[in-house]
């Protein structure tokens, strides 16, 4: 089984009209109300693929009933703990210019928190945890750290979409793959890349320094992947990008349910390359015809 965490969602509040008029009266051409959320979005591809999952969070008040509502609509299965205060509403202004406004998200007491961490003990060897997106305020910075003792305990394996110090201090216990981008590369070791050689030194410390496979995107340019044995590169496929929200979850999720089917690191990342490539061709999280039309693009070259 794999497990999605996000423990920040939302209903994002998408605003669509021609141009904003600022300070005086604007109405919308269309408005929505959509759940958001990285781990949701890992959901919804593993869903295309096929592949069993359960998305774990937290979730509360009318906005959070939505939200659920929501994801058992997609057919999505959930297992959020519930709590007192609400869950949080993005604004997304679509106009001749995208604008968002993040809140900040809600407050989770302890008791929540226990409640949330009792569901590590679901996990049994061979289950992939997916932990991704932004921590609400009343977490502690170091809330994902905090699970990987019992994660790994149980035999399971997790996957964890951060940057930065966060990501740098859960790289002892052995992720099983990470997706900087080369911009959050340069920045983990304070430097600039001069050659993609450069860049492929620095993604070979995140796997001397734990992690077991470490993929490196590069937007429309392609990406990498290293592995402790090879190196491999996948051009960019071709389209129009009309969203970059996504994208990189759809290329985590294609790679973990790839993962879990073939134990194949390099087919893994083909197929998380086409899914995060089609999820940028959309303006939505990518479904499988999307994904297949992209696939034939996606040629994984071996370089050592």
């Amino acid at each position: 089984m794999i497990y999605t965490v996000t423990v920040n969602p939302a209903l994002d509040y998408v605003i669509q009209l021609d141009k904003v008029d600022s300070g005086n009266v604007n109405r919308s051409n269309n408005c929505s109300f959509l759940a958001g959320g990285k781990g949701i979005n890992v959901s919804q591809i593993l869903n295309q693929l096929e592949i069993d999952n359960t998305a774990w969070g937290f979730v509360g008040g009318f906005t959070g009933k939505e939200l659920v509502r929501q994801l058992n609509q997609r057919r999505i299965v959930n297992d959020f703990v519930t709590i007192s205060d609400d869950t949080r509403v993005n604004v997304k202004v679509h106009a001749q210019d995208e604008t968002e406004i993040n809140a900040a998200g809600p407050n989770i007491t302890d008791q929540e928190i226990t409640a949330f961490k009792s569901r590590m003990s679901d996990l049994q060897k061979g289950d992939i945890v997916v932990l991704s997106g932004s921590l609400a305020p009343s977490l502690p910075v170091d809330f994902y750290k905090e699970l990987l003792p019992e994660i790994k305990e149980a035999g399971a394996e997790f996957v964890i979409d951060t940057t930065g110090q966060a990501l740098l201090d859960t790289l002892s216990y052995k992720p099983l793959v990470i997706k900087p981008n080369h911009h959050e590369l340069a920045e983990l070791f304070n430097t600039t890349f001069d050659s993609d050689q450069d860049m492929l030194e620095c993604a070979r410390k995140l796997l001397d320094m734990g992690a077991q496979n470490v993929m490196v995107s590069m937007a429309g340019k392609g990406g990498y992947l290293i592995t402790k044995d090879h190196f491999y590169h996948a051009k960019g496929a071709v389209g129009t990008a009309v969203n970059s929200v996504g994208a990189g979850d759809s290329m985590i999720a294609g790679f973990v349910g790839t993962y879990v089917k073939t134990n194949d690191p390099a087919e893994s990342f083909r197929i998380g390359m086409a899914c995060g490539a089609a999820t940028a061709f959309t303006k939505d999280i990518a479904v499988m015809r999307q994904i297949e039309a992209v696939l034939p693009q996606i040629n994984v070259e071996q370089l050592s």
